[in-house]
């Protein structure tokens, strides 16, 4: 389907705010989507354009944190196996639910993670009290509990995406003894993962439209360092004040649309 400039133009600088915005919290799909389907894409094909050209701007984010992934080799490489394994399962749903399938069950979780978000610091510091107290100490890597979350929160990535960066952040944030912008480095190179291995299998099995692949892939790119630079700067209260404001923000437009 052919675009018209400022179609183009609309799609490019959507890229460019779903790249900067998934870097600093996800949820960019929700930036996308509704521009790609403004321009009369299908719903699955929009979907599948989108997954396609978000892969270059989550790798981007990514190496724009690549600071705060020192010393989380291990970490990423096993929970990035779970992410991995989640959105390609994620993707092979999209083609065959229907597309309403999540509806229901996504605000809902998306509105537990934002509770989550906002109690995270008094639930941890209260953890790492009884631990303290018994002895014992965290699972480094957040243990069998947080790989069961991702991979879900990774299915669900696979399979639409909007606000997965909130559902990452919120597990990480809970399981892991990390700051938020480690944890926020690593949640950024589980997005790459779930986006690439989604839009591998897409470029075997699924329609999409290259021209909106490209505009978005150009524009996310761009996004993904803006979002670096400003996202690595705000404070861990700014920054889970951005996430909650997102986390609602995405509650809405998927309730009311």
């Amino acid at each position: 389907m052919a675009l018209s400039i400022w179609e183009a133009l609309a799609v490019f600088a959507a890229g460019i705010g779903a790249g900067t915005i998934n870097t600093i919290v996800g949820s960019g799909t929700l930036i996308t989507f509704p521009v790609l389907l403004a321009t009369g894409l299908p719903p699955i094909t929009a979907n599948v354009s989108n997954t396609l050209g978000l892969v270059p701007g989550s790798i981007s984010g990514a190496i724009g944190y690549r600071a705060e992934l020192e010393g989380q080799k291990a970490r990423v490489l096993r929970l990035g196996a779970v992410a991995l394994l989640g959105g390609l399962l994620g993707a092979i749903l999209l083609l065959a639910l229907p597309s309403d399938a999540f509806d229901t069950i996504v605000p809902v979780l998306i509105g537990l993670a934002l509770v989550l978000v906002v109690l995270q610091p008094r639930i941890a510091a209260a953890v790492k009290r009884r631990r303290e107290v018994s002895g014992t100490e965290a699972p480094r890597h957040g243990g069998v509990l947080l790989l069961v979350g991702l991979f879900l929160a990774s299915i669900y990535g696979g399979y639409f995406g909007a606000a997965q960066g909130v559902l990452y952040l919120s597990l990480m944030g809970l399981l892991l003894n990390e700051s938020i912008q480690r944890i926020n480095a690593v949640k950024n190179v589980l997005a790459a993962v779930v986006n690439g291995v989604a839009a591998v299998f897409f470029v075997f099995v699924a329609d999409f439209d290259w021209t909106a692949v490209l505009l978005i892939a150009v524009g996310s790119t761009i996004g993904g360092q803006i979002g670096a630079k400003v996202g690595r700067r705000l404070s861990p209260t700014v920054l889970r004040g951005v996430i909650i404001a997102v986390g609602i923000v995405a509650i809405l437009q998927l309730t009311l649309n």
